[in-house]
């Protein structure tokens, strides 16, 4: 096994959570070597470019932005805020979605700030877009809709509901002196309508990560069969593990994460694992 391989077998065997952290970290010592010691400008081919239609002839940056930083405090504070909201997702949604909810908001987030550029060319003109900010504030704000009243300690010090977390978050990193990195912070308000919209259709039944919702019909006529197939069977199953996490979030929104049981975590978790 060479050295290539032992690194990709290393890979997949991580988690989603810690597999972005790691595609992150390596692209910023990437670019970060490539121009301090080889003299190379990858940023150029990886940032998002703002402003008129400088996109058309580098579509892939709307994708690799969201995973591109440059200066060490820029991917420290991103990546310490992912980690600490997105071990609750994974906690209680699976790490499947993770991937996609980071994702479509870095995508939600770079297609509003495009759009603006667009609308407003001379604000924006000769600008461009990295960082996760938009990817992670869509992670935050789907936790916010979904576990508002899970009980969140900061530094050990300050307890509160993730809901005033997250309205805190996004106040000092969008809301709050709006001059200073006006694109970026654009990019958070995308970021942020994706993680709500997810987390709003997702608390009532309707996961847009599951495309199968689309080919689902109301019937008015409703065949009961007393012969069960092994895929009746499954469904039925699988209908009631559904219903049983609806109950158990439900309960979490009402009183908060720490209201379960640990026999109630635990079935959470296999629970949603299976998502």
């Amino acid at each position: 096994m060479n050295f290539f391989t032992k690194i990709s077998s290393t890979f997949q065997q991580q988690g989603k959570l810690t597999q972005i952290i790691i595609i992150n970290v390596a692209l910023f010592l990437t670019v970060n070597i490539s121009l301090h010691i080889l003299r190379i400008p990858l940023l150029a081919y990886l940032a998002l470019p703002i402003g008129g239609y400088a996109f058309i002839y580098k579509v892939w940056t709307i994708f690799t932005y969201m995973f591109t930083h440059e200066s060490l405090g820029h991917i420290f504070f991103n990546m310490l805020l992912f980690y600490f909201s997105a071990q609750l997702f994974y906690l209680i949604l699976g790490e499947k979605k993770l991937i996609y909810v980071y994702v479509m908001s870095g995508l939600f987030g770079g297609a509003f700030l495009l759009l603006c550029g667009l609308l407003l060319p001379d604000s924006f003109g000769g600008s461009y877009l990295i960082g996760a900010s938009a990817a992670v504030m869509g992670v935050v704000m789907v936790m916010a809709i979904y576990a508002p009243n899970y009980n969140v300690s900061l530094w050990g010090i300050i307890n509160m509901p993730y809901k005033y977390f997250a309205a805190l978050t996004f106040l000092l990193s969008t809301v709050l002196d709006f001059s200073l990195n006006t694109g970026g912070k654009i990019s958070h308000i995308g970021g942020a309508l994706f993680g709500l919209l997810y987390g709003y259709f997702l608390k009532r039944g309707i996961d847009v990560f599951d495309v199968r919702f689309l080919a689902k019909k109301k019937t008015k006529l409703k065949i009961v069969s007393y012969n069960k197939t092994p895929d009746d069977a499954y469904n039925e199953k699988r209908k009631s593990g559904e219903l049983r996490m609806n109950e158990l979030l439900d309960k979490i929104s009402k009183s908060g994460y720490d209201s379960l049981t640990k026999k109630e975590k635990d079935e959470l978790f296999n629970l949603s694992q299976k998502k």
